[in-house]
């Protein structure tokens, strides 16, 4: 940060202004200002630099007085403010008057009442000027700091409150003609460039015993940490570890602690945390952290000293967040857990033998941040025991119940619930931890308790104050919520003790119950009904999979509410308000609960599920692809399932093999594969490769370690498309376009393109490590390249004769067409011959008058209809005219035959021909042509 920078303006000085350090010093001409000329702020010349000189003087034994008398007049002059132009030199005769004082302490007044100028305003007279003079104006603040070593109590102070003026500008007592105050943060940011603050923290080292002065010097370091620069610069100095190795220092005032924790705060805030809680994570700062805390918990009873005690808190919490900090070892680890748990579990601890906590508000924080500071103590493993020495577990199932009525309780009835919700929240990190004592307290059983209670018409209303309790005023939501997380993260743990203590309390049963119930609450809470939808389908696919008993326990009622998330619709996935939190769980559940169990997999096919999985697969969300075709892999074990995906039909028609196949085109255009504009193999070497296995180059790997072609078959779809096409058989596809099988030929030989990858891998891994393999080896690793290679140019040679047919049966029917419109062009021409041929030749006026009357009708019709007027003349009755048309025939024009529009294969020879892909290689081609040679292919 340059100096002009700081000034915090873009004024520069003016044009042709000659670089001051190189000019002569010009002598500053000082207002002094007299009785005559008070009233008009006028100036009196004053010669600084001969103060200056006067003072350098040591040579004589009789200057002193003449100094101090020269000192006086200058004080008297700037009485009214500080213009920066002089600024430079005023602070070198404070600099020259401190260096007197430990030989000649009269000059300490003289400093004194210099320093006391400090505090006035600073003057301008250009607006430049405070551009101009910023380099001086720094470097005379920063001289503030170093003032701070002179052992003068009267001047330490002095320097104190002069910084504390600093934030608390005050305008000038009288106008100066020609003058006009810097702006109010102006010496603010000089004292930033200057690092005043980094001086003022080391000064503090030289106070150990001077309280008065040092409580001055921490309302001064107080006012400097309200700006980030000024943070920085004590972070530097070790401030943090500074101040609080004495917040428990003697002090009557109560000043020291209250000063520093606030700079503490600031400094967390203001500068690098990391750093700041590096610093503070050491066995002396923690000790007198757990000091001051204990003090203030155990006599603290005003209202301040609860607010510090809290501030203290949530400092430590903070620092508790670095794993290294030595919490256990100072002993701060147990009084804190004594101290969260003393109210709910009966202690003998002398520490809170006789205390109780109020209902007032600092006493309800205290109690949410001890709940808190456990969460974050328990992620410390050795932490461990001292929760389970004082029994947390126990303490916190006090508030998994419903609250009772007629019981006093120290809390509000806001409160409290507050308390619950956060105390259920705290099991959700403590309890996996603690599995024992959550047996012992009957966990599982006192949590479904609650469950069912908060699923009763209990005359209960939530005020829903809290974070925790978001979305659940008037309801019994927020409750519902962290039970089920609590219940989920115990059957995360995947403890067969305790998930099958859940299923034999009937678990299955209540979470489906709760579920069905909660389908029909109100839309207004839509997120938090959401978010309980979406932990029940979690917890119950927890608990079912890889066990087909309680999948049976799952039963109908289960997968009925499966199919219900399922039908939502798919504009709600963009709702933002967690839908597709709940998709994800519902197919997370489709999969453990359903698959693997017959009876519930064939109820789920005849209840259309899995027209609701190729429907949300159509969606075309790459979010779910994945885990739908793992899903659709799987169920195509079932010989119900091939029925069911052929018959889905998507928009426009589409099937579920068209489908697929789309959606490996798309796989492949975002993996950069290569093909041609027709989606034809271009590299028949490597058919399969993505843009980023071009870009990695191979590399030896140990046997343990996956290569990047095997990598691959998990980081896309492409496999999981593969074996469902490949289960639905490969033969029998309806509903494909010519595209289609072009892309086809490529999806079938996945595998043994994969495999040739592998191989290719192998072999480069082997020259890389410069390795010979042996004869046979080599020959056999040449032929699966070659072979490998040549399954590439059978399957381009098979799609370029597919694109050529394409082609030649599109131009023949397009000459059928063509030759359907001449044919029906040329019976128009002859009926409407044959209808002029009989109006000439009829002489019966009547008959003539009706003919004319049916002409203007098929007239009229034929803007409705598109067809010529005289087509639909000819289909309309003439018997009425009692003639008959003398020549040519009636003509009923048809519309468009349908096996003209069947699609882009109707009436082809590929549609009539099953692609022979039977037994790996495709065996269709008698004589396969390659790109670049047409020979016989042997298959492999």
């Amino acid at each position: 940060m340059s100096v002009a920078e700081a000034a915090g303006t873009s004024e520069v000085p003016e044009p042709g202004r000659r670089n001051r350090s190189s000019s002569p010093r010009q002598i500053s001409v000082v207002g002094v200002v007299t009785e005559d000329e008070d009233a008009q702020g006028a100036f009196k010349t004053m010669d600084l630099n001969r103060v200056i000189k006067l003072l350098e003087e040591t040579d004589k034994d009789d200057l002193e007085e003449e100094q101090l008398k020269s000192v006086k007049k200058l004080v008297q002059c700037y009485q009214n403010g500080l213009p920066l132009r002089d600024l430079a030199q005023i602070f070198k005769i404070l600099n020259l008057c401190a260096e007197k004082i430990e030989n000649q302490p009269h000059f300490i007044e003289s400093a004194f009442n210099i320093l006391k100028l400090c505090g006035l305003p600073f003057l301008k007279k250009k607006v430049s000027d405070e551009v101009t003079y910023a380099e001086d104006t720094a470097n005379s603040i920063a001289l503030l700091g170093e003032l701070m070593k002179i052992p003068n109590s009267e001047l330490r102070i002095q320097i104190c409150k002069c910084i504390v003026d600093f934030y608390h500008a005050e305008p000038p007592k009288k106008h100066i003609t020609g003058y006009q105050q810097a702006s109010s943060s102006y010496k603010i940011k000089m004292a930033e460039v200057g690092g005043l603050a980094k001086k003022m923290v080391q000064s503090l080292a030289l106070l150990e015993n001077q309280l008065v002065e040092k409580l001055w010097v921490l309302k001064a370091l107080q006012h400097l940490s309200t700006s980030e620069v000024n943070c920085t610069l004590m972070m530097k100095a070790q401030a943090a570890s500074g101040i609080c190795a004495h917040l428990n220092d003697p002090d009557p005032s109560g000043q020291l602690l209250f000063r520093s924790s606030e700079i503490l705060w600031n400094l967390l805030e203001k500068s690098s945390k990391e750093e700041i809680i590096q610093q503070l994570s050491n066995l002396e700062c923690l000790l007198t952290l757990k000091e001051v805390f204990k003090n203030l918990f155990m006599r603290g009873f005003s209202h301040y000293d609860r607010q510090l005690r809290n501030d203290i808190l949530v400092i430590t919490t903070i620092i508790a967040q670095n794993p290294g900090a030595p919490m256990i070892e100072c002993g701060f680890t147990r009084d804190l857990i004594l101290f969260a748990t003393f109210n709910e579990v009966k202690s003998q601890n002398p520490l809170v033998k006789g205390l109780k906590l109020s209902n007032s508000y600092e006493d309800f924080e205290l109690k949410k941040l001890l709940f808190n500071i456990i969460v974050i103590l328990c992620k410390d493993l050795p932490t461990i025991q001292l929760l389970i020495d004082g029994k947390v577990t126990l303490a916190l199932f006090t508030y998994v119940k419903k609250p009772e009525k007629h019981k006093t309780i120290e809390w509000s009835a806001a409160q409290y619930e507050e308390l619950q919700l956060h105390a259920i929240a705290t099991l959700s990190s403590v309890a996996p931890l603690l599995t024992e004592e959550y047996m012992l307290c009957q966990g599982n059983a006192r949590v479904l308790a609650f469950l069912q209670w908060c699923e009763s018409e209990d005359s209960f209303f939530s005020h829903g104050n809290s974070y925790h309790g978001t979305g659940g005023r008037g309801n019994k939501f927020a409750q519902m919520r962290y039970s089920l997380r609590l219940l989920r993260a115990m059957v995360y743990l995947e403890d067969e003790t305790i998930n099958n203590d859940l299923c034999e309390k009937g678990t299955i049963q209540q979470l489906i119950g709760v579920f069905k119930n909660i389908i029909k609450s109100h839309d207004k809470e839509e997120a938090i009904v959401l978010e309980i939808q979406s932990d029940i389908l979690l917890i119950l696919s927890g608990l079912c999979e890889h066990h087909i008993p309680r999948k049976e326990i799952f039963g109908t009622e289960g997968v009925d509410i499966i199919l219900h998330v399922m039908k939502t619709d798919p504009m709600k996935f963009q709702s933002g308000l967690g839908y597709n939190v709940l998709l994800f769980s519902t197919l997370d559940s489709i999969w453990c609960c359903i698959l693997g169990c017959y009876p519930l997999e064939d109820y789920f096919l005849e209840k259309e599920g899995i027209f609701l999985l190729l429907d949300l697969l159509a969606l075309n969300q790459k979010k779910f692809c994945n885990l739908v075709l793992g899903i659709m892999v799987e169920f195509c074990d079932n010989p119900k399932t091939t029925a069911h995906v052929n018959a889905w039909r998507g928009k426009k028609d589409q099937t579920a093999a068209s489908l697929l196949i789309k959606l490996w085109r798309k796989e492949e255009k975002e993996l950069g594969v290569k093909r041609d504009k027709h989606g034809m193999i271009i590299d028949t070497k490597k058919p399969l490769f993505t843009s980023f296995q071009e870009e990695q180059k191979i590399m030896p790997l140990p046997a343990n370690c996956p290569t990047i072609a095997i990598m691959d078959v998990a980081e896309n779809i492409r496999a999981k498309i593969y074996a469902v096409l490949g289960k639905l058989d490969f033969e029998n596809l309806p509903g494909l376009s010519a595209e289609d099988f072009v892309t086809l030929c490529i999806i079938h030989r996945y595998l043994d393109f994969k495999i040739g990858e592998i191989w290719n891998e192998i072999y480069e891994e082997i020259k890389l490590e410069k390795l010979r393999p042996v004869t046979t080896d080599k020959k056999i690793l040449e032929a699966i390249t070659t072979a490998s290679e040549n399954i590439g140019k059978m399957v381009a040679s098979l799609q370029s004769e597919m694109i050529e047919s394409q082609a030649h049966q599109d131009v023949q029917n397009e000459q059928k067409v063509y030759a359907k419109i001449q044919a029906t062009h040329k019976q128009r021409e002859l009926a409407s011959k044959s209808w002029e041929n009989f109006l000439a030749r009829t002489s019966n006026a009547k008959t003539l008058k009706k003919a004319k009357r049916l002409q203007e009708k098929a007239i009229e019709s034929s803007r409705y209809s598109g067809q010529p007027p005289n087509a639909i003349f000819h289909r309309t009755d003439i018997k009425g005219l009692n003639t008959t048309v003398p020549s040519g025939r009636v003509v009923t024009v048809e519309s468009t035959p349908a096996r003209l529009l069947g699609g882009p294969l109707a009436d082809t020879d590929i549609a009539l021909k099953k692609l022979p892909i039977r037994g790996g290689a495709l065996q269709s081609v008698r004589a396969a042509k390659t790109v670049n040679e047409r020979k016989k292919i042997t298959p492999t």
